[in-house]
């Protein structure tokens, strides 16, 4: 059966292209959003009516409405939601600007809610559908100079779980997918971003942060094309997973990570215990 993708995020080069790309190689259709569609054009036209490029600022509800109604109609309906658009800025949790943190939340997470709840009731109608939120290993594993993008995808961890309960009666099925370090054009602006630390103790550790990410870019040993291929051929699986981990970096990290937290919560098991009333109360 031929479905249809909606996907946004499309910038070249990055996951939501690789996802478009891969979606049309299995002869599905993709319509594909980007708030440039300039630089959309030329890959739109090699793949004709199987391709529907539209203007989304993910942030804004009414274009989400917009652009999850113009899908529908073209292509009938949307079987496959990628939330993808995103984007990360260092700053320390102290001293990153208010509006910066407030920014980050409405494009990483708040956006993301509104393009679930615009695409769910043709989903529910149907009684079927897939929901991909592209999250980060720095949502299991939070990131130093990172916080609060860790906390965006933190969240949207927390939202895909109980999502996934919700509509699994209704024949919808939704994964997390946490890419790590992947050769997209994410740190590619770091560059030639500023640090602008309003608490000078923190300068330095962003520097670090921002100089290890600005001297990977280019050499990221995640491959976005292989990424996305393991992403359909996770959907495919049976039970298919909750979520998944991708790139040997992340898988490591996490893993890691994941090991020393259920042994330190172990380590302290009759602290947790002991926070109860006592059986006899």
């Amino acid at each position: 059966m031929t479905r249809t993708w909606f996907i946004t995020g499309g910038t070249p080069g990055g996951f939501g292209m690789a996802f478009a790309d891969a979606a049309l190689e299995i002869g599905d259709r993709v319509a594909l959003t980007a708030r440039r569609l300039a630089e959309l054009t030329d890959w739109a036209q090699r793949y004709g009516e199987r391709v529907l490029v539209l203007p989304l600022d993910v942030t804004d509800t009414e274009q989400v409405h917009e652009a999850v109604r113009a899908t529908e109609e073209h292509f009938g309906g949307i079987d496959v939601l990628v939330n993808n658009a995103g984007r990360g800025w260092y700053g320390s949790i102290e001293g990153m600007a208010d509006t910066a943190v407030r920014k980050m939340f409405e494009l990483n997470f708040f956006a993301v809610l509104s393009v679930i709840r615009a695409a769910l009731p043709g989903m529910r109608s149907r009684g079927s559908g897939w929901v991909i939120n592209m999250s980060s290993v720095a949502g299991l594993c939070g990131v130093t100079g990172f916080g609060y993008y860790s906390a965006t995808k933190s969240a949207i961890e927390t939202v895909t779980e109980v999502l996934r309960e919700e509509v699994e009666p209704l024949g919808i099925r939704v994964m997390a997918v946490e890419p790590g370090a992947f050769r997209t054009r994410a740190y590619a602006g770091f560059a030639d971003e500023p640090i602008e630390e309003s608490v000078p103790e923190y300068a330095t550790v962003l520097e670090r942060v921002r100089d290890a990410m600005v001297e990977q870019d280019g050499a990221q040993p995640g491959d976005p094309r292989r990424g996305v291929r393991a992403v359909i051929a996770a959907m495919a699986e049976d039970p298919p997973p909750r979520r998944l981990v991708l790139g040997s970096d992340g898988y490591d990290t996490v893993v890691t990570t994941l090991e020393n937290s259920l042994a330190e919560i172990r380590a302290h098991e009759k602290l947790s215990r002991g926070a109860d009333f006592p059986p006899e109360s």
